[in-house]
């Protein structure tokens, strides 16, 4: 059972630790700051955290003493050329390790959509994906709800740590197999009822909200995409579509693809909870069917809404937890089937992710 949950919030980082049979918090850092990604990376152990200052811009920060001192580190940034003005990074939006066969490998999405490599655990500086960057299909990609298309989904494969997919905000989904250099179009069977009918199925202009990959069978993914949840079990040859289901987070089980949490909202247009009744979706048949789970979550009238990196199930595939955008954090210990408040009282939360035990 995971005994370490990261809350990254507008007005700083938490952990809670699991004690004596409750979740408590037991460490603060960065008290009013922004935190909009966090990594605990599994082969070091080295805590990141990204912040975003306003008028100071982005930061990003690390520990190597599980959060006794940090260190800032050097920003990813995009290389000057020639007399035109660089674009700057508005925000880390996400942060994953690489493969076991890559120890000193972080990979770092942003906003703009572009995503970064290190190959010396942060300290050096950061590479720009450029096969990714130079794609002239970028210049189809637009913002969803920001001024610019963001990255904000990255997946490494467990069996090939060259092979990495990543998902854009109104850019579809991307993988290369070559760790970068190149990269092919993934958006097959996603659909956009909000664009023009002749570009319903554009590749390129997909919003995909959060896209996640199962560890034990990484042949399949699931996303929770601006029209729905969509799964794919062909290695992303294909998207299979679950429904009309708003939303922003996705969880699957690392062990069982067909298994996978959300929590839904209205709409686009809506975005609360149904009937302001807030509830977890739960799939365990690849999509099927769903059910709602609400035992032990408020009976409402409740105004939640849970971000995209704001829902994350541990390594074991029984505890989860999601937090929203007024401040409450849930966790349940048996896969959803029932919920316990663990706290009314953080900051507006941005992330929530569970360290992998080394």
């Amino acid at each position: 059972m995971a005994a370490e949950l990261f809350i990254g919030t507008r007005k700083g980082l938490f952990k809670f630790e699991r004690i004596a049979g409750t979740w408590q918090q037991t460490y603060v850092a960065f008290l009013g700051e922004p935190v909009t990604a966090f990594l605990v990376d599994p082969r070091s152990g080295h805590w990141y955290a990204a912040l975003s200052h306003g008028h100071f811009g982005a930061k990003l920060h690390r520990s190597t003493n599980r959060g006794a001192i940090w260190e800032e580190l050097v920003m990813p940034a995009f290389p000057k050329t020639g007399a035109e003005d660089a674009p700057s990074v508005n925000q880390i939006w996400a942060l994953e390790a690489g493969g076991a066969d890559r120890p000193g490998t972080i990979w770092a999405g942003t906003l703009p959509a572009a995503l970064f490599r290190n190959d010396d655990h942060g300290v050096a500086p950061w590479q720009l994906v450029e096969g990714l960057w130079n794609l002239p299909e970028r210049k189809l990609w637009f913002g969803g709800g920001t001024d610019d298309p963001a990255l904000h989904s990255v997946c490494v494969d467990p069996r090939n740590s060259d092979r990495i997919v990543i998902a854009i905000s109104c850019g579809g989904v991307w993988r290369s197999e070559d760790a970068g250099r190149s990269w092919a179009c993934r958006s097959k069977g996603l659909f956009a009822e909000y664009m023009p009918p002749e570009r319903r199925e554009d590749p390129n202009i997909q919003d995909v909200h959060r896209l996640v990959q199962c560890r034990d069978r990484p042949d399949h993914f699931w996303c929770q995409h601006h029209n729905g949840v969509f799964h794919s079990t062909s290695d992303l040859a294909h998207w299979e579509y679950d429904g009309p289901r708003f939303g922003f987070g996705v969880a699957v089980h690392p062990g069982d693809p067909a298994k996978a949490w959300f929590v839904p909202a209205i709409k686009d247009e809506l975005r609360v909870p149904k009937d302001g009744h807030l509830v977890a979706s739960r799939t365990q048949d690849g999509g099927t069917s769903f059910e709602e789970l609400s035992k032990g979550l408020p009976p409402g009238p409740s105004y939640d809404l849970v971000l995209r990196h704001a829902l994350d199930i541990d390594q074991a595939g029984d505890t989860l937890a999601f937090g929203s955008t007024t401040g409450n954090l849930f966790v349940s210990e048996d896969q959803g089937d029932s919920w316990r408040a663990v706290t009314h009282h953080l900051p507006p939360i941005y992330v929530v992710r569970f360290a992998a035990p080394r």
